[in-house]
């Protein structure tokens, strides 16, 4: 197994070293819009070490056949070349047609797995053994006729920004391994990737302001706006007359503090560095969001909010990612 894993690997240098020499392989560099559909001039195939080991037991059948006039031996050797080159063509067809319609990601942080999702148009051919690679991450697919592909990949980050895609190779040596079909996809496609909050839990800087109880009731309590009565409700918190008023049961709901409002502010930490104030503010974002409560990102020539929310959020993320 070592010897022929080394063979692989060796022959995967060679094609790479071929692909950055010969103008025909490197002509896909160049990003492209979506949808990217697959076509006979993008898609090349080359034999595997296992293919050319096969091609050369063939040869040695056929001369052997041929020496000693065994027409069984050219029958067989004559089949196995045929099922070789309908094998080829079977790779060949496993990508010509194939189409990238979407390419969408889900949010993370620096450091943490991207999940990349790639959606392939459906069609009328099944594919069997198809595989895609970015980077260091791979899939291995499978799809029935007139049913759409999708691939879900997950993709390492480092640092927060825009992270632009690196190529994607679709390859594929079904059937039976005697020969590599691969093509290159190369969208025009960045994804955000969100700043590494820091570690250590920081408490949030309080603002100017504070929330206030709305409504204050006779006897002492305190109670906000009224709302349908549940079983669960005990009876002392029935508003009879607002219930007669409105012909069914309303009970007063005692009122909570919203809240406090947060100003986070990336020119009050002078002692930090940038990197560091970033990391700090993605934690105050994220403590803020976990408490519900509103907050203002205060950033240089920039104010954001106050408000709360995934909206805000993701609004606030997104400009400290791109800081």
């Amino acid at each position: 197994m070592r010897p022929r894993r080394a063979l692989e690997e060796l022959w995967l240098r060679l094609l790479a070293r071929a692909e950055k020499r010969l103008p025909a392989l490197t002509r896909l560099r160049a990003r492209e819009a979506l949808p990217i559909r697959l076509d006979r001039r993008r898609i090349y195939v080359l034999p595997t070490v296992f293919g050319l080991v096969f091609a050369a037991m063939l040869m040695i059948m056929s001369v052997g056949a041929l020496n000693y006039y065994n027409n069984p031996a050219l029958l067989l050797t004559a089949l196995l070349g045929s099922v070789s080159v309908i094998s080829m063509l079977i790779a060949f067809r496993t990508l010509d047609g194939l189409c990238l319609t979407s390419v969408q990601s889900s949010p993370c942080h620096a450091g943490d797995v991207l999940a990349l999702e790639l959606g392939f148009a459906p069609d009328a051919r099944a594919r069997v053994g198809l595989r895609i690679d970015i980077g260091t991450a791979g899939r291995i697919l499978a799809t029935q006729a007139h049913e759409p592909l999708r691939a879900v990949l997950a993709l390492p980050t480092e640092r927060r920004g825009l992270l632009t895609l690196p190529r994607i190779r679709v390859w594929t040596r079904w059937p039976y391994g005697l020969f590599r079909a691969w093509s290159w996809l190369n969208p025009r496609i960045e994804v955000l990737v969100y700043p590494r909050p820091e570690a250590s839990a920081v408490p949030l800087p309080l603002g100017s302001r504070e929330a206030q109880r709305s409504v204050v009731q006779p006897q002492g309590e305190e109670f906000g706006a009224l709302r349908e009565y549940r079983a669960s409700d005990p009876r002392r918190l029935i508003a009879w007359k607002a219930s007669a008023r409105h012909d069914r049961l309303l009970v007063r709901e005692p009122e909570q503090l919203t809240g406090q409002e947060f100003v986070l502010d990336f020119n009050a930490m002078p002692a930090l560095d940038l990197e560091a104030r970033i990391a700090r503010l993605t934690r105050w974002v994220l403590m803020a969001e976990e408490r519900r409560s509103r907050y203002t990102l205060l950033l240089p020539g920039q104010r954001i909010g106050p408000d709360v929310g995934s909206t805000h959020a993701r609004r606030c993320l997104r400009e400290l990612a791109l800081l």
